[in-house]
């Protein structure tokens, strides 16, 4: 219960800073935190699809939202941009509009089949980022694993270190709880070690993980055909999807570089961005940023909430991004967040 009234008490407070930044924009209050342009990062687009348990539904938004949001952004002056280009266009002259760049991490299929259509009907050019581990179906999706067998079970018993517990789940608050503790379980402990327990768990309750990444994500054949749209462009999102902050260094640098291997094996050539997996501060550091450098890649995007001002060399490594989150789904918070105005109410200047 104190979950459910925690989330949506955390919700509140951020449509309100949104609310509020839309009206600051409309008003002409702040036009100067800005910067240079903005980066936004998708997940899933696709219809809504109703269901009591829905840990992720963050990661996702609708078609109609997106068309909106790209809309809005034309309507405010922005000029879209790939990400590719981004470099030549920071770095060229400052009399320009703003400028919006579109990018989608994992490689879920629902890209190719409703973000696309958004994309072309507006003649938005987008990157998607691709997780090699995923296309190939040799790795699991811990998040959606965990949300659909904890949709199921009504009660559940695991191990986190300290004995086997059990936890009753007839309750969204409760399955909540339980879905953060193991997110947290994730994150604290040998990321390979802790997903392979859950992929076990899943399989003894009658949930094969691979299904899964079978039924949502794009395998090599799709993303063939969807890198031959002129609008799209495919970059590296690592092997693994883990932490790579918490790797050691070769072992990071090898998720980057054989994630490049297999876009360009499949574009014809090395791919120039690159996505940290989950992009936060905990998951990926300078040092992420350096190997990215020295692999070749010329952006390099994190999850940091932020707008763009300039970027040395090294910031192209580090780069914000704005999410498009899918409880927030009106286009003038697209608007607002492009803005810069709630970043810098919280605190936060355009990234430099």
């Amino acid at each position: 219960m104190q979950q459910g009234i925690s989330i949506r008490l955390k919700r509140a407070v951020i449509s309100g800073g949104l609310e509020t930044a839309a009206i600051l924009k409309n008003l002409g209050v702040m036009r100067n935190v800005a910067g240079l342009g903005a980066i936004f990062t998708l997940h899933h687009v696709r219809p809504p699809s109703p269901r009591t348990f829905a840990p992720n539904a963050h990661l996702e938004i609708s078609p109609e939202f997106l068309d909106r949001a790209i809309a809005r952004l034309k309507r405010d002056g922005y000029d879209f941009i790939s990400l590719d280009a981004l470099p030549d266009r920071i770095a060229s002259d400052r009399d320009k509009p703003p400028f919006a760049a579109f990018t989608l991490d994992d490689g879920n299929r629902d890209n190719l089949d409703y973000a696309l259509p958004v994309f072309a009907r507006h003649g938005v050019p987008f990157t998607i980022f691709v997780t090699q581990g995923l296309s190939e179906r040799t790795h699991s999706i811990w998040w959606e694993t965990l949300a659909d067998l904890l949709g199921r079970l009504d009660r559940l018993t695991f191990d986190f270190g300290m004995g086997m517990e059990s936890f009753d789940l007839d309750k969204t608050g409760q399955r909540q709880a339980v879905f953060a503790r193991f997110a947290a379980y994730v994150h604290a402990h040998d990321e390979m070690e802790a997903i392979g327990r859950i992929d076990e768990l899943a399989r003894i309750n009658g949930l094969e993980p691979l299904d899964l990444v079978r039924s949502a994500i794009m395998d090599r054949k799709e993303l063939t055909q969807l890198s031959r749209h002129p609008l799209a462009s495919l970059g590296a999102h690592t092997v693994s999807h883990r932490a790579l902050a918490r790797l050691p260094e070769a072992e990071a640098a090898a998720e980057m570089a054989l994630s490049a291997d297999y876009v360009a094996d499949i574009i014809g050539h090395r791919p120039l961005a690159i996505a940290y997996p989950y992009g936060t501060a905990d998951a990926v550091s300078p040092r992420e940023a350096r190997l990215a450098a020295e692999l070749g890649f010329s952006v390099g995007v994190t999850t940091r909430p932020g707008t763009i001002a300039t970027a040395s060399a090294a910031a192209l490594a580090h780069l914000p991004r704005l999410s498009l989150n899918g409880h927030y789904q009106k286009a003038r918070y697209a608007s607002a967040l492009a803005s810069g105005i709630p970043m810098r109410l919280m605190g936060r200047r355009a990234s430099a």
